[in-house]
């Protein structure tokens, strides 16, 4: 008798993730014998033993914080990930191989466009963190010609600070997109220390976050008069392209 297919999410920290009840609910609903569980590492270097002890492991997602600490870890990568330079998929092979691909990227980017279809296309983004989600972002931001500026809390070559985010930069930049964990369940209470009195309703503002919908920095931002839009469309988005890596023959 066949096992029932498993696929799962890895990550630290995974008590309201999205992604385990997205799944159940999409295996009930269409009728897919298949189980998707939450993995937990306190530590990336946990996973082969992860994988032994799952052999019925079909492919799994990839979330904070280990992004970017996966790819040593894998056997090869799929231009999606090499492009980005960080992985959010991963397919586990016929052969035991792990294969990594980014399907943050252009799920952004899709739900970006619809934040802003009825506006005009901005021509530069401040991009608030710069872990594995805002590789992906940048990724996509220059595909559609929108110049990325990273913001960081440390100084580095190419990045501003939250101190540099005067009133003239905060209006060069039509979009603000926070790329960073800040303000999620249970920290609801939290948002990234931009200068909101400088938002405008020239702005548009996307968060990553998606719980709560809508996040402190989405209502700060929407008092303004910004467009929001939160994580939760890009979510889905990047798990039915999870879905398809996972079921699609190589051969």
């Amino acid at each position: 008798m066949a096992r029932t297919q498993i696929y799962g999410l890895l990550g630290r920290r995974l008590g309201h993730s999205f992604s385990r009840a997205y799944f159940t609910d999409k295996f009930a609903r269409e009728g897919i014998d298949a189980e998707y569980l939450n993995f937990e590492l306190p530590c990336i270097d946990g996973l082969p033993d992860l994988l032994a002890q799952h052999p019925a492991l079909r492919g799994f997602n990839v979330t904070i914080p280990y992004k970017q600490a996966v790819m040593p870890l894998l056997h090869s990568l799929d231009e999606s990930a090499l492009r980005v330079g960080a992985v959010n998929v991963v397919r586990v092979e016929s052969d035991g191989s792990l294969r990594g691909y980014n399907t943050d990227a252009p799920a952004f980017a899709t739900s970006l466009r619809h934040l802003i279809e009825s506006r005009p296309k901005p021509a530069r983004a401040l991009v608030l963190g710069t872990g594995g989600a805002s590789l992906a972002v940048t990724a996509a931001l220059r595909r559609m010609d929108i110049e990325p500026q990273p913001v960081s809390r440390t100084p580095g070559k190419g990045r501003l600070t939250y101190d540099d985010l005067t009133p003239e930069v905060m209006a060069a930049h039509g979009l603000v997109v926070n790329a960073t964990p800040l303000g999620t369940f249970p920290q609801a209470d939290e948002a990234p220390a931009i200068p909101y009195d400088a938002i405008s309703p020239a702005h548009a503002c996307f968060d990553l976050v998606y719980n709560p919908d809508p996040t402190l920095f989405m209502r700060l931002a929407a008092e303004r008069g910004a467009a929001v839009c939160s994580g939760l469309e890009m979510l889905r988005l990047q798990a039915e392209a999870s879905w398809i890596i996972w079921n699609t023959s190589t051969n």
